[in-house]
């Protein structure tokens, strides 16, 4: 997944590039940003899933 920054030149979203110590900013279309969030979304709920899941483990190794 691309980085995504606000465009020091013209303050618009964009994704970010790093190479030999240049970023590059390329602008994104409101579709691209929406498919951006939707993948924030389901990494985040993955994320969560499995905290809840080492957490209620942690618990039934506590109890023991």
């Amino acid at each position: 997944m691309s980085t995504v920054a606000n465009c020091p030149t013209c303050g618009g979203i964009s994704k970010t590039k790093e190479t030999n110590d240049e970023t590059i900013y390329e602008a994104i279309q409101n579709n691209e940003l929406l498919k951006k969030v939707g993948q924030m979304k389901k990494a985040m709920q993955k994320f969560k899933e499995k905290a809840e899941a080492l957490e209620i483990e942690l618990n039934k190794l506590k109890d023991k």
